[in-house]
């Protein structure tokens, strides 16, 4: 393939490992399609809510061009939410890129960035009533899997990042090429977005306490 696409994947400190590795080993099973790079406010070792460390080498700015731009979650998002560069950064995502797509508690900053309004959106059940504070005017979806409306794909928490990834790659590449991917990763892919036996009702949010 010609022309990669260009995934920026950002980071922060206190992101959840798999929201950002699981779509990461997904898209990477395309190397011809897809060519996948951290980013940061900042650049150096960024840690993540496990205590793993990566590296970027890359600072956003506001004028930055990618094709796709991968949001995850993680107790960060709690301090990041307060964020107004980063927020303003995923604003301009939003216009600029071909696909802007969030995983758990990364749609948060998305609301927060007043990229949702007015879209169905969903986000990690352990965390929605924080998340749905984030952004009074969403169509908050409960039962999702994740969710796809327009250029904005928003999906519920960690492992239903993967699903999300791969509904991105069938959507770009065709459904073979996400069945290949899922395939060589040895994931079972739960096609269906409103597959979500994780929804259940809660009285606090348990996976990122204040």
């Amino acid at each position: 393939m010609a022309n990669k696409r260009e995934v920026a994947v950002l980071m922060f400190e206190g992101f959840e490992t798999l929201d950002v590795m699981g779509p990461v080993e997904l898209f990477g099973m395309h190397p011809d399609a897809f060519h996948l790079q951290f980013v940061a406010e900042n650049t150096g070792n960024i840690e993540s809510a496990q205590g793993q460390k990566v590296v970027v080498e890359r600072k956003i700015q506001l004028d930055d061009n990618f094709d796709i731009v991968l949001v995850p979650g993680g107790k960060g998002t709690r301090r990041e939410i307060h964020n107004k560069f980063l927020l303003s950064w995923i604003t301009q995502m939003a216009t600029n890129a071909e696909l802007l797509t969030s995983v758990c508690s990364g749609s948060a900053l998305l609301a927060g960035a007043g990229v949702l309004d007015g879209k169905r959106a969903t986000g990690n059940k352990l965390n929605f009533g924080w998340i749905k504070q984030q952004g009074a005017d969403v169509d908050w979806v409960f039962q999702a899997r994740w969710v796809e409306d327009g250029k904005i794909f928003t999906s519920s928490g960690v492992s239903a990042g993967m699903d999300m990834t791969l509904a991105v790659i069938s959507r770009l590449l065709g459904i073979k090429a996400a069945e290949d991917a899922a395939d060589l990763a040895e994931y079972t892919w739960h096609r269906d977005a409103e597959f979500d036996p994780f929804a259940v009702e809660r009285d606090d949010d348990l996976r990122y306490p204040p």
